[in-house]
């Protein structure tokens, strides 16, 4: 299925009055990841700038172990710090990746500003070697500005 098709999908999942925020933020992660077959796992974490820790919210895909994860540390600290997008080809070749699991082959993370504060960012990887392109980053650019207007 094509990121334009996806588009009004996400626009209807926010706009549904019958969700709880966590829920249309878990059924974004769904969507993605059912319909871009190289999305392996897609989920949010949720900047708390006093401590300087991304927090896990809702996602998709296999479980993990990085609940919390530091300002610079790995793939997603490093966003809470630079607040622009990062794109890994292969993991393998980052100094400062956090593994997840040994499936993860590349990842992209995209920062969710509201009213331009980076207050999180929606992660996601692929057990595929360079799938993401910039069409990716516009996509996922888009869906986080969705995401923006729930908080």
């Amino acid at each position: 299925m094509s990121f334009e098709t996806l588009k009004p999908q996400v626009i209807n999942i926010i706009e549904n009055s019958d969700f709880s925020r966590d829920d249309k933020l878990k059924r974004i992660c769904q969507l993605l990841q059912d319909n871009i077959s190289y999305y392996n796992w897609v989920g949010f974490y949720f900047a708390n700038h006093d401590t300087k820790t991304l927090h896990l919210g809702p996602y998709v895909g296999a479980e993990t172990d990085h609940t919390v994860i530091p300002f610079g540390k790995g793939i997603c600290g490093q966003v809470a710090e630079s607040n622009a997008n990062f794109v890994v080809p292969d993991v393998a070749a980052q100094d400062n990746y956090i593994a997840c699991s040994f499936t993860v082959k590349s990842e992209i993370v995209v920062p969710l500003f509201v009213n331009g504060q980076n207050i999180g960012q929606i992660d996601i990887d692929s057990h595929v070697i360079d799938p993401f392109t910039e069409a990716d980053e516009r996509f996922l650019e888009f869906v986080n500005e969705q995401v923006a207007t729930l908080y």
